[in-house]
Formats: structure tokens, sequence, C-alpha cells
């Protein structure tokens, strides 16, 4: 059985995340900006405000151009700040990890209390909500890239024996039942995966499709067993041929996590795709 920090000699094509890591930065900056207009709005109303009001009549002083816009923009950046840190987050899906469930293109959003608030930046917990629960689509920052958000599902909980062998997932002994949908048709940039085999997988509690390629035969399919410790989750992409996840790098910490998706709001690819628009995520 693998542990943690067990991978396999090859890794398939992998995924590109750089859209979801430029969020990062835009969190960033929104924090520092609030703070900023926070601090201005705070000291004037503190010191300037009354320091100009007794110097009234003397000289002709207006507001400083800082304060106008702190005072202006503050209230939005808070509301902002507090909608997406702790209710919900926008993100978009950069590559074909987790199609058919998700499509390149595809912005979602991701409910940031499904498992607790935690502080933008550091993503710490301060308040116990929930936990995951299997079948979940999750975003989170993968232990070897910390600075990147990625989306898969979770399949393993903590003590969970998970197995992939032949495209198949095992989960504590007993493989999964798989119902053929037929051949898969992409669009767009899923056009790819145009032929693969589109299968029904039913994970306990939670059916989902998944799309797996047969006429493969020197693909690294990640296949192993694995025991999920305390703490951690055993994620993998619906695309399980074209998925990074813990067959590859191990287990997601619990503290890793950073929501849980739950709508597709918006898809782009070469031109809006209403029809995925106010899906939900299953």
């Amino acid at each position: 059985m693998r542990g943690a920090d067990s991978g396999a000699a090859s890794l398939p094509a992998r995924t590109d995340h750089g859209e979801l890591h430029a969020m990062k930065w835009f969190e960033i900056g929104l924090v520092a900006l609030t703070a900023f207009t926070g601090l201005v709005w705070l000291l004037d109303k503190l010191y300037f405000a009354k320091r100009r009001a007794a110097r009234e009549g003397l000289l002709d002083e207006g507001e400083p151009l800082v304060i106008d816009y702190s005072k202006a923009f503050f209230p939005v950046l808070l509301v902002v700040l507090i909608l997406r840190s702790f209710i919900a987050e926008p993100f978009r899906i950069p590559s074909n990890s987790m199609m058919p469930t998700l499509l390149t293109g595809d912005f979602i959003l991701v409910n940031k209390f499904a498992y607790g608030l935690r502080l933008p930046i550091t993503n710490r917990k301060f308040v116990e909500i929930g936990e995951p629960e299997r079948g979940d689509v999750v975003v989170f920052r993968p232990p070897h890239h910390p600075d990147q958000d990625w989306i898969k599902r979770v399949i393993g909980l903590p003590g969970d024996r998970v197995g992939y062998y032949d495209n198949q997932v095992h989960l504590n002994g007993e493989p999964l039942a798989y119902d053929s949908a037929g051949a898969y048709n992409g669009h767009g940039k899923g056009s790819e995966m145009t032929g693969a085999d589109l299968l029904t997988e039913n994970l306990p509690g939670r059916s989902h499709a998944v799309l797996e390629r047969t006429n493969l035969p020197f693909l690294d399919q990640g296949e192993g067993e694995w025991i999920v410790p305390p703490g951690h989750y055993f994620v993998m992409g619906d695309n399980r041929d074209n998925s990074e996840d813990s067959r590859y790098w191990g287990f997601l910490p619990e503290q890793n996590l950073r929501g849980k998706a739950f709508l597709i709001w918006m898809n782009i690819d070469g031109g809006v795709g209403f029809s995925r628009i106010g899906d939900s995520i299953q």
C-alpha cells in the first residue's frame, strides 16, 4: 500500500492550473487595498477630520483626495472581501481534468463556509462548520503547490482504503460499479476527449460521470492502493486519464481545503455556453 508521499514512476499529461493561480494575487491585492482604505478612513475619523474642523475658517482646506477615495471605496472593498472570503468565491476552470463534470471555460462558484470559516490568504480555519463528504467537488491548495488553487472530487475519507486498478476505483475492498453511457463527444477545448468512454461511477452516496480511455495501453494510470490517514482526503479528477491527483502526489490535508464547488454560472470557450449557465455541480 502507498503512503502519503508515494508517487508513480511517471505522470499523465499535466493540466494547466495557471488561471486559478492568478486568483491568489487578486486575494492578496483585495486584502491589502481593504486594509489600506480602512486604515485611512479610521485615521481620518479619529484624527484628521477633527483637525480639519478646528482649522475651518482659517484656511480653505478641502478633504484630501486619498481620504476621499478611501471613504468611497472602503465599504465596497469590505463587502467584496467578506463575500468572497466567507460566502462564495468565483473561479474559472482552465483545464480538462474534471471533464465531463466541469469543462474548460466554466466559471464556477465555490461555497467558502461549507468546511468552516477560514482567514483570507493564510487559509487558517477559525470556525468549525462541516467536513467534506464523499463525492464533493472541492477547491484546495495542493501540498506540493501551496500557492495555487486546484479542483478535484473527494473519493476517499479519513480511514478509507482506496484502490485503483484497470480504470476502476476500489473502496474499502469493494470495486465500484460503473454504467456505460457510450462514447463521449467533446466540444471546444474538450474536443480532445471525443471518443473516450463516458461512464457513470456509482460512488456511495454520489453517482457522477467520469471519462476513461481504454485505447492507451502505455499510459500510466496511477494504479495502487492507499489508506487515507486522519485529517486527510483522497481526491481524483473525473477525467481519469488526464488528471494529476492523489494517485500521483498523495493525500490532501484538511487544512488545505478552500471550499465546495456548487454552481456553474457561465461558460466561455470560443463563445458563451448558455446551456451550462445555472447548472449545479454534482
